[in-house]
């Protein structure tokens, strides 16, 4: 028989999904989110972990979306301190690219489209003098400079995912929708291996890159067409820290696309992304040699010492399942979402792209879109209600980190800097009663304590190898390729008996 009946059901666990499901909860509603594999499993741990406006969307004319971005930095910078803080980019100019004078324009309307709190305003560089253009190519003399926030994405997933399980929500992974039907008016909802079946008032389909498989199995039961995605591929590559790199930089590529290179993980530079069409499973998805060539070669073209293929320790690609528009090119492709609401009853409501840096205002749209449907719900509070472990009393992270410091002055610095970086003020639960970190037990490489993963395992639905090393921590990056594989070793078999 059916078990409970849910407010809401929300398919998928990537940002836009445990957006939805912190805001649904916090506003007093029933809230079950079932995710086929991991919590950001997919696009969403797969971005160029960058909360920004999107300079170059003031090219397509989308000042709403660049407007609304821009003031989401400063909301999630105040809710999220521990995981997102403010990056300064380097713009440099080429000769035969954006005109000087369009790139100035662009940066006045994106220091003056929203109000800017925290972060500063553009300048005009000169790279022969400014300590930024010392890593640059000699031949590149001037450029901008220009700010945004940088944000470690899955962690992001993971601590709305915390927020709407602490305000009532059910979070289920590994735990895919196998089929909807209606019966009473109400969805039933079949999950897992199909033994179990839930009921709810309204089902939302933020599927990602799968929205419109699940919107097929909407379709069973109602004649409508479900909505269109492009997929798009983009590729990222990881190299040691370029020497001078830390800033972000953006670099203008001769097809007119731009291209980040930014310092990642203390030691490293991430530099991305490309966009191609993507026609296979998205779980299959993986980095090209000539995606890993053009990256290279466009960094190589900006920095004073051109990069070789065989310094790459790391690559990923993510699938950005954007609103099929009709532009010819995927760059033309608007990164805006949009919300496709079935008001039958029961209602679904598809989600059809977006970005990271708007999930929350993407969440607020679909409640406001599924309210008339819904019992009476309380008033949002994501603007600006702390998520988990960002709640540092009005204290910047500096000043709250050097108190965490002192306080556990048993540990190394370094150490606790990176679970401060994780976890924020919930780092304390980690090391709660040790002094030091040989009290934390097994250390399985990078500073990974059993003691770290136990928490991973019972507060953020760890339960793999690739969930701890590469989702929510990037232990994995800090190894050697031999030692990554004797870690997981270990983790699997800790994980086993734990």
């Amino acid at each position: 028989m059916p078990e409970k009946i849910y407010d809401l059901v929300v398919v998928g666990g990537g940002i836009n999904g445990t957006g939805i499901a912190a805001d649904a909860s916090a506003r007093g509603l029933s809230v079950l989110l079932a995710e086929a594999e991991d919590l950001a499993g997919a696009t969403s741990s797969a971005s160029s972990k960058l909360i920004h406006g999107g300079l170059r969307y003031l090219e397509h004319f989308e000042f709403r979306l660049v407007r609304e971005a821009l003031a989401e930095r400063e909301v999630l910078l105040a809710t999220a301190p521990h995981i997102i803080w403010p990056m300064r980019f380097i713009l440099p100019h080429t000769a035969g690219m954006r005109p000087r004078s369009l790139l100035r324009a662009g940066l006045f309307l994106y220091d003056h489209l929203a109000q800017r709190k925290t972060l500063g305003g553009s300048r005009t560089l000169d790279l022969r003098r400014d300590p930024a253009g010392a890593p640059l190519a000699v031949d590149l003399k001037h450029g901008f400079s220009y700010w945004d926030c940088w944000v470690d994405d899955a962690r992001l997933v993971v601590l709305n995912a915390i927020a709407a399980r602490e305000a009532g929500a059910l979070i289920l992974t590994r735990t895919p929708v196998r089929e909807l039907s209606v019966d009473e008016g109400l969805w039933v909802v079949t999950l897992g291996s199909g033994e179990r079946r839930i009921r709810a008032r309204a089902v939302v389909n933020a599927a990602g890159p799968w929205v419109g498989d699940v919107a097929r199995l909407v379709s069973s039961t109602r004649s409508a067409s479900p909505p269109t995605v492009r997929l798009v591929k983009g590729s990222h590559i990881v190299v040691p820290r370029i020497p001078g790199a830390d800033d972000g930089y953006t670099f203008q590529h001769r097809d007119g696309r731009v291209v980040f290179a930014l310092p990642f993980e203390e030691n490293f530079t991430l530099i991305g992304t490309t966009e191609r069409p993507q026609f296979g499973n998205p779980r299959t998805a993986r980095v090209e040699k000539e995606e890993e060539t053009y990256l290279l070669d466009i960094a190589s073209r900006y920095f004073r010492v051109p990069l070789r293929p065989e310094q790459i320790v790391w690559s990923f690609a993510g699938i950005r399942p954007l609103d099929d528009d009709g532009s010819e090119s995927a760059s033309a492709l608007s990164r805006d979402y949009r919300l496709e609401l079935e008001a039958g009853t029961p209602p679904v409501l598809h989600v059809i792209g977006g970005k990271i840096t708007t999930y929350r205002k993407l969440a607020e749209a679909a409640l406001k879109m599924l309210e008339p449907h819904l019992v009476p719900m309380r008033q949002g509070s994501t603007a600006t209600t702390p998520l988990p472990g960002g709640d540092l009393e009005g204290r910047s992270f500096e000043t709250w980190f050097d108190e965490f410091a002192r306080r556990n002055h048993g540990f190394s610095r370094a150490y606790l800097r990176r679970l401060a970086r994780r976890y924020g003020t919930r780092a304390s639960r980690i090391i709660a009663g040790a002094t030091s970190e040989r009290d934390l037990a097994e250390d399985f490489g990078a500073g990974l304590s059993a003691r770290e993963i136990d928490y991973l395992k019972a507060e953020e639905w760890a339960q793999t190898t690739d969930d701890i090393l590469w989702r929510r921590t990037k232990a994995g990056l800090h190894l050697a390729p031999d030692e990554r594989q004797r870690a997981g070793d270990a983790i699997e078999a800790y994980l086993a008996k734990a």
